[in-house]
C-alpha cells in the first residue's frame, strides 16, 4: 500500500503534468493564437483551473498532509512536504467557482488589452479592470482572514512567501530617500556626455539572429526551449520546454536585445531548476522575486556592463551593420544610459525602482479598498510626476495601460522586480568574493564559471530552502539593499 508521501508525489506530478499543457496553451495564446480563438481559450484554460484545483484541493489531499511522518523522511522529502502543504493552504482557502471567474475574467481583460492599449481605450480597459479587481479583492479578503494578515500581504505572499508589506514599506521608503538625489547626479553627469544614437532601420529578422546568437552566448538550451515575439516580452513554458519572447522596433535595437538577454537568465534558471525530483514542488523555482534576480543578474549584471557589451558587439556591427554610434566606448555609454521615461519594461535600472514603487503604491490602495479603478490615472500622474518628473496625462497607452499584470490579477507581483534588482546586485557581490577575476572573465567571454556558480548556489536548489536562506547561504546574509546603491553608484557615478 502507498505510503502518504508517494500518494502525494503522485497527486503532485499529475497537477504538473496539467500545468504543463496550461502553459503552453497560455504560451500559444499570447503570441500565435488568432484572435477568434481567445474566448474558446479562455474556457479552456479556465477548466483547466478548475480540473487542478479540484485534484489539489481534494479531501484526501489534506489527510496524506496529516499523515505523512517528517521523521520517515529526508531533508528533500521534507522540504517537499513543506511546499505541497503551502501550496495547498493556498489553494485550499478558494471555492473553484472563483478560480474559474478570475481565469475567464483575466483571460476576457487580457485579450481586449492588446486592442485597447494602441488605441489609448482607458474606459474600455477598465471595465475589465473593474471585475479583475472585484475577484482579486475577494481572493484577498478570504486568504487575509485565513492567515490573520492584511488583503495585500495575504496576496503579495502567493509570489514572495515571507515578505510583508510593513517589509517593502521600510525597503522602499528607504529607496525613495536616496534614488531621486542619485538619479539627478547621473542624469547631471551624463548631461555632459556626448552619445550618438544608432540609426535604423533594423531588420526585424536581422534584429533575431542578434537575440539567438547573444542566447547561444549566455548557453541557452536550444533543445529545451526557443525565441518568440509577443505584446509584452515574457518568458514561459516548463523547465523542459522554456518559450520566452521579445519585441522588435525597427527604429532601435537595444530594447530587444536587452529583452532577449533579460528573459534568457529567466530561461536558464527555469532549465537548470533540479530534475532529479520532476513534477514535484520542492523542483520549482523558489520565489518570483529570486526568478527576476537571475533574470536581472542577465540583463543588469552582466548585460550592461562594460566587458560583456564588449563582447557582443562584434556580433551587433556583423548583423545589424556598423556604423560610427557602435564604436566601442559610445555603444557602452548608450546601454548604460540613464534617462526617466514612461514605459518601465525599456527603463534604465537607476529609474527602474520608481516605476515599481509607483505600482506597488497604487495596487495596495487598490486591494484594501482605499481607491478604486477610476482613481488610478489621476494617481498614477501624481506619483509619476513626483517620482520622475514625468506627465501621463490623457497617455493611458504609456501610462497606467502600459503593463499586462494587472489583467489577470497579479497583484503582489511588482514588487518582486526590484526585490530581484536588488538580490541580483547581492549575489553579484557573493560572485566577486568567490570569483575575484570575474570581470576578467567576462572580457574574455569566459561564462561557465558565473553560470557554474549560480548553478551551486542558486539553481540547483530548487525550493528547497526559504528565500532567506538561499541568499543567505549564496552571499553570507539575508537580504541587504546597500549592494544595490552600491552597484549603482559604481557603474553611473565611479564608472567602475
Amino acid at each position: 500500500m502507498p505510503s502518504a508521501y508517494e500518494n502525494l508525489t503522485k497527486t503532485f506530478t499529475r497537477l504538473s503534468r496539467f500545468g504543463h499543457l496550461s502553459a503552453i496553451a497560455g504560451w500559444d495564446m499570447m503570441t500565435m493564437m488568432p484572435p477568434g480563438g481567445s474566448s474558446a481559450r479562455g474556457e479552456a484554460l479556465a477548466e483547466l483551473s478548475v480540473l487542478r484545483h479540484e485534484i489539489l484541493t481534494a479531501k484526501e489531499v489534506g489527510q496524506w498532509l496529516n499523515e505523512v511522518d517528517p521523521a520517515a523522511l529526508n531533508d528533500i522529502e521534507r522540504a517537499n512536504v513543506s511546499e505541497m502543504r503551502r501550496v495547498w493552504q493556498q489553494a485550499a482557502l478558494l471555492p473553484a467557482s472563483l478560480v474559474e471567474a478570475k481565469s475567464i475574467a483575466g483571460t476576457r481583460c487580457e485579450h481586449a488589452w492588446r486592442q485597447q492599449r494602441p488605441a489609448n481605450d482607458w474606459q474600455g480597459f477598465a471595465e475589465n479592470l473593474k471585475e479583475v479587481v472585484k475577484l482579486s479583492r475577494r481572493e484577498a479578503e478570504i486568504r487575509a482572514q485565513a492567515g490573520g494578515v492584511s488583503r495585500y500581504d495575504a496576496l503579495l505572499d502567493m509570489f514572495e512567501p515571507g515578505m510583508t508589506r510593513a517589509k517593502l514599506d521600510n525597503t522602499f521608503g528607504d529607496i525613495r530617500q536616496w534614488l531621486p538625489n542619485l538619479l539627478q547626479r547621473i542624469v547631471d553627469k551624463q548631461a555632459r556626455e556626448t552619445v550618438e544614437v544608432p540609426v535604423g532601420p533594423f531588420a526585424v529578422e536581422s534584429q533575431k539572429q542578434l537575440g539567438l546568437a547573444i542566447m547561444k552566448q549566455l548557453d541557452f538550451d536550444f533543445n529545451a526551449g526557443r525565441l518568440d515575439v509577443s505584446a509584452h516580452p515574457f518568458c514561459g513554458g516548463v523547465p523542459e520546454d522554456v518559450r520566452i519572447t521579445t519585441r522588435y522596433n525597427e527604429n532601435e535595437f537595444i530594447s530587444a536585445m536587452m529583452g532577449v538577454i533579460h528573459e534568457t537568465g529567466h530561461a536558464r534558471y527555469e532549465q537548470n531548476l533540479p530534475k532529479q525530483w520532476p513534477g514535484q514542488p520542492v523542483s520549482l523555482a523558489r520565489s518570483t522575486a529570486i526568478h527576476e534576480s537571475q533574470s536581472l543578474f542577465f540583463e543588469k549584471q552582466l548585460g550592461r556592463s562594460a566587458e560583456f557589451l564588449r563582447l557582443i558587439l562584434p556580433q551587433v556591427k556583423l548583423l545589424l551593420g556598423d556604423q560610427p554610434a557602435l564604436e566601442t566606448t559610445n555603444f557602452i555609454a548608450l546601454n548604460q544610459r540613464v534617462k526617466p521615461g514612461l514605459i518601465r519594461v525599456d527603463a534604465d535600472e537607476v529609474s527602474y525602482p520608481a516605476h515599481i514603487i509607483l505600482r506597488y503604491e497604487i495596487e495596495c490602495a487598490l486591494i484594501e479598498g482605499d481607491i478604486e479603478v477610476d482613481d488610478i490615472p489621476q494617481l498614477w500622474q501624481e506619483k509619476m510626476q513626483s517620482l520622475l518628473g514625468l506627465d501621463t496625462t490623457g497617455n493611458y497607452r504609456d501610462g497606467c495601460m502600459q503593463d499586462i499584470h494587472w489583467t489577470d490579477g497579479a497583484f503582489g507581483y511588482f514588487p518582486t522586480y526590484t526585490l530581484g534588482a536588488m538580490y541580483a546586485a547581492q549575489l553579484f557581490q557573493g560572485l566577486k568574493k568567490a570569483l575575484p577575476q570575474v570581470n576578467e572573465l567576462l572580457g574574455e567571454g569566459n561564462l561557465q564559471p558565473v553560470f557554474d556558480w549560480l548553478g551551486q548556489n542558486i539553481w540547483q536548489h530548487g525550493s528547497r530552502f526559504s528565500t532567506r536562506q538561499l541568499i543567505e547561504n549564496a552571499t553570507g546574509e539575508d537580504l541587504n539593499p546597500v549592494w544595490f546603491r552600491q552597484h549603482l553608484e559604481n557603474r553611473y557615478l565611479r564608472g567602475i
